[in-house]
């Protein structure tokens, strides 16, 4: 059984696609750009990008009563591999060991011209209410 997760504390999808799907014990996110959900803005730097990516997904593991910070998968999409270490170190500030599995690579082009973008899996444990 598949059950669309919508928050308003991601922006909303811009395509035919859901912000995330709950399925099987799991949490299945659609990629997370670095846009404000309030305001439709991109940051301007990497690191602030990363950040709003990272607190997007947040939003959307808190509709589902789980924290990110649990997610057992991470996809990470650069527009430019050299982002890297910046990106990395945002990135250590939300995950503690054990660090999630993940995967960062460079793409040629991100949905609005994004530097970044990022998504993830993340499991439902047993004693979180069902929504």
């Amino acid at each position: 059984m598949r059950q669309q997760i919508t928050s308003d504390k991601a922006p909303p999808a811009i395509g035919p696609y859901s912000q995330a799907i709950r399925s099987n014990g799991f949490i299945f996110t659609s990629g997370q750009l670095p846009m404000n959900p309030d305001t439709g803005g991109f940051p301007d730097n990497i690191e602030d990008q990363a950040r709003q990516c990272l607190n997007n997904l947040e939003g959307i593991a808190f509709e589902c009563g789980v924290k990110l910070s649990d997610a057992v998968k991470i996809s990470i999409y650069l527009k430019d591999i050299n982002d890297f270490e910046a990106m990395n170190k945002v990135y250590s500030t939300y995950f503690k060991e054990p660090f999630p599995a993940r995967v960062t690579f460079q793409v040629a082009v991100l949905p609005l011209n994004a530097g970044i973008e990022i998504d993830a899996i993340i499991p439902v444990h047993s004693n979180i209410k069902e929504i």
